[in-house]
């Protein structure tokens, strides 16, 4: 009996140690911008500055929403416009989804708020280094988009 509970208390240590290393934090950058009285205007861009200096790594792009219940879609939709390096520019348009088809708020969260996290794009690799510049506008087609509350973006390494 004594020999068995001598090995658990080995075994369990190294099974903890084990799990603590696994879980890193790959994350080279994350920024979240709060929006003003919880309304995108139309106008209103999203600006993140992001410098990249390794060039040989695969990367995970995601976007952050955090939207309120009383806002009036199921889901969100995004002009991104990113400037690389060397002043190339390059357009495209993202869905998000916020909500089911049954009308059920996806995402976590308590009360009336829910965060979510859309993967983007995933394995990419920067061309170039430097500094990279994401802007984000609303695409809803309403001047004044109500119930967003944060956006931001989550880039990290594979």
């Amino acid at each position: 009996m004594y020999r068995h509970l001598t090995t658990i208390l080995y075994v369990i240590p190294f099974i903890l140690a084990c799990f603590l290393c696994s879980c890193r934090d790959n994350r080279i950058f994350e920024e979240n911008i709060k929006i003003e009285h919880g309304v995108w205007k139309a106008d209103n861009i999203a600006s993140f500055s992001v410098v990249i200096t390794d060039t040989n790594a695969l990367y995970d792009f995601y976007v952050n929403v955090r939207n309120d219940i009383s806002y009036k879609f199921s889901n969100l939709y995004l002009f991104l416009r990113t400037d690389l390096p060397g002043r190339r520019v390059v357009r495209d348009t993202i869905e998000c989804i916020l909500a089911g088809y049954e009308g059920k708020w996806l995402g976590s969260g308590i009360g009336s708020i829910r965060s979510s996290k859309f993967l983007f794009q995933k394995g990419i690799r920067f061309p170039i280094p430097g500094t990279y510049r994401f802007d984000f506008g609303q695409a809803m087609r309403v001047e004044d988009l109500s119930g967003i509350r944060d956006f931001g973006i989550r880039i990290e390494k594979e």
